[in-house]
C-alpha cells in the first residue's frame, strides 16, 4: 500500500500528515520559534494505525525536512522527545 506525506502550513507553524492508501494514518505539527527553528508540539497516530511505527515515520520526516531547510528542532511533544533521545543521529538538530 502506498503512503505519502501531505504538508500542512500556516504562519504560526506547520506539519505533515501521513496518508496510507486513502486514509490519514497520523499527523505531526510544529510551531515556528524564530528564524530557522521549529518546535515539534504534537504527534498523533490515528485509530487503526497504532503499533505500525507511524509516529517514528512522522518524526523522521520532520527531521528530513529540517535537514533540507537548515532548521534546528526543539521537542515539546513527549513522543518526539523520546524519539530524539533514542536516535543519536538527530542530536545535531536539537536546540
Amino acid at each position: 500500500m502506498s503512503s505519502i506525506f501531505q504538508s500542512i502550513s500556516s504562519p504560526e507553524g506547520g506539519g505533515f500528515t501521513l496518508i496510507i492508501g486513502k486514509e490519514k494514518a497520523g499527523e505531526v505539527t510544529y510551531k515556528w520559534e524564530g528564524e530557522n527553528r521549529i518546535a515539534i508540539d504534537h504527534t498523533e497516530v490515528f485509530e487503526g494505525f497504532n503499533g505500525q511505527g507511524i509516529g517514528k515515520k512522522l518524526i523522521h520526516h520532520v527531521v528530513e525536512f529540517a535537514r533540507e531547510k537548515g532548521y534546528k528542532i526543539k521537542t515539546i511533544c513527549p513522543f518526539a522527545a523520546k524519539v530524539f533521545d533514542q536516535e543519536t543521529a538527530y542530536a545535531d538538530l536539537r536546540y
